[in-house]
């Protein structure tokens, strides 16, 4: 069993789906020729039986084979045209048949006619030649009285029956015959028809898997399921092209980013091997800025590497656990951070209570993120105003501000506008700002500040208080 299921399932799924629907019209046709037989069998059987109790054998012909059998004349009956065999049959179980007729064999019901027990028995029996017939039994009535002691019994050959059902049965075989082998050629032209959209859907997917070409796309017609696959196979590799895109782009501005900070690095690094080799020292000052320069650019360095790896984690598209947290603990963390970064700047802080649900982590870097722009396009002895009511972080700098036609590009990755090409930086902050808000549920913008600068707004869902820990 378990073998023939393989094989089964080794097969072609149209010559499956074929084979199936043979299988079913089979087991139906089988079904309906079984019962049709059956019916038949019964109706005829039901037939033969009433024609028997409705036959009427004549009395002078009874009387006649009576007189015969008892030795009263020489003289056999007249034959009897009817197309029955008509036997007496005594109490003791004697028979009286015509000559050259073929006795049949007398059972306990056909003696229990003749004593009187019974009315009339019906049964099958099967004569010395192997002739199988049909019996009726009842008492015999010569002239207005019943004989007792004596029955008659009325035969007709079962083949009456046998053979027009032996002719149904071939009549059926041929045609169930007909009909599973058409059932199986429309189940494979049904198979065939149906299954064609899968055709085309599996040569797209190993056109796919053997060029890479993601641009393929399927003819979607109808409502069905071979539509909705071909619809799914459709945007599934429209999502790869745009994901195989943006990782390209991502590729290529990281390499971007990364080229200029390394080749003012090797350049600083060069300098400071070459003093050494030539021996002609560096002046201490000068010695002293390329070794600030290299240190400033292994930071960017570092930080563009840690942006890059935050964006390309594999956890990068779900958010980590979540938990109640303040927004405004978070805020106050950022800001001893923000002062460390620029001790010239003036940074005012009014925060209010707020919780929300978060990934801790994630959050606070987002805030730093926030911080660290309004702290570096910030003058010298500027001022940054953060804010938190009702649910909405601010940052207010006082720096040269965002131009309108910048501002839908700040949060895609690597952009930087050209003002601040200059300034140490990858382009990634703002990004990460947009990804870890929005996956909590918040909103970030910037705006452009009425008293000059940048506004940056992180507004988050509240979430319930958290009960206080137990000392």
């Amino acid at each position: 069993m378990t073998g023939a299921l393989r094989r089964f399932r080794a097969l072609p799924l149209r010559s499956r789906l074929a084979l199936l629907v043979a299988t079913a019209v089979a087991v139906a046709v089988a079904a309906v020729a079984a019962a049709c037989w059956f019916v038949t069998k019964a109706q005829l059987n039901q037939q033969m039986d009433n024609s028997l109790r409705s036959s009427k054998v004549d009395e002078k012909y009874l009387t006649s084979l009576y007189n015969y059998c008892g030795g009263a004349t020489l003289l056999p009956p007249p034959p009897f045209t009817s197309g029955y065999t008509v036997q007496l049959v005594d109490a003791d179980g004697t028979v009286c048949i015509a000559p050259k007729k073929a006795a049949l064999p007398v059972s306990h019901a056909d003696i229990a006619v003749a004593e009187g027990q019974q009315d009339y028995a019906l049964h099958s029996a099967r004569t010395e030649s192997g002739t199988k017939m049909r019996v009726y039994t009842s008492q015999v009535h010569i002239g207005p009285l019943v004989r007792p002691g004596l029955a008659v019994s009325v035969a007709v050959p079962m083949d009456q029956v046998t053979d027009p059902l032996t002719q149904l049965a071939f009549v059926l075989l041929i045609v169930s015959g007909i009909g599973v082998i058409g059932a199986g050629a429309a189940g494979l032209w049904v198979a065939r028809t149906g299954l064609r959209p899968v055709d085309e859907l599996t040569a797209a997917v190993e056109h796919v898997a053997r060029t890479e070409d993601l641009s393929l796309r399927i003819p979607v017609e109808g409502e069905d399921e071979i539509a909705r696959l071909s619809r799914s196979f459709n945007s599934m590799t429209a999502s790869l092209a745009t994901s195989r895109d943006r990782q390209a782009q991502l590729i290529a501005d990281a390499g971007h980013e990364l080229r200029t900070p390394l080749t003012s690095l090797r350049t600083n690094v060069e300098l400071l091997a070459r003093s050494d080799e030539t021996g002609r020292p560096i002046p201490p000052d000068d010695r002293r800025a390329l070794m600030k320069s290299v240190t400033a650019q292994m930071t960017e360095l570092a930080s563009l590497i840690g942006d890059l790896q935050e964006l390309a984690r594999p956890d990068a598209a779900q958010p980590g656990p979540l938990q109640v947290v303040g927004l405004h603990d978070i805020a106050s963390a950022a800001l001893e951070r923000a002062r460390l970064r620029g001790p010239e700047l003036t940074i005012t802080a009014d925060l209010e209570p707020w919780y929300v649900r978060a990934e801790p982590a994630a959050l606070e870097r987002a805030v730093v993120n926030v911080l660290d722009n309004a702290v570096k396009f910030s003058p010298p002895h500027g001022t940054v105003a953060v804010a938190l009511r009702d649910g909405e972080l601010t940052v207010v700098d006082q720096g040269p501000g965002i131009p309108a036609e910048d501002l839908p590009y700040v949060f895609e990755r690597f952009w930087r506008s050209p003002t601040a090409r200059q300034l140490p930086g990858s382009g990634l902050g703002l990004s990460i700002v947009a990804r870890t808000v929005q996956q909590a549920g918040g909103e970030v913008a910037l705006h452009p500040s009425p008293g000059g600068g940048t506004k940056a707004s992180i507004r988050l869902p509240g979430a319930p208080q958290p009960p206080p820990e137990n000392p």
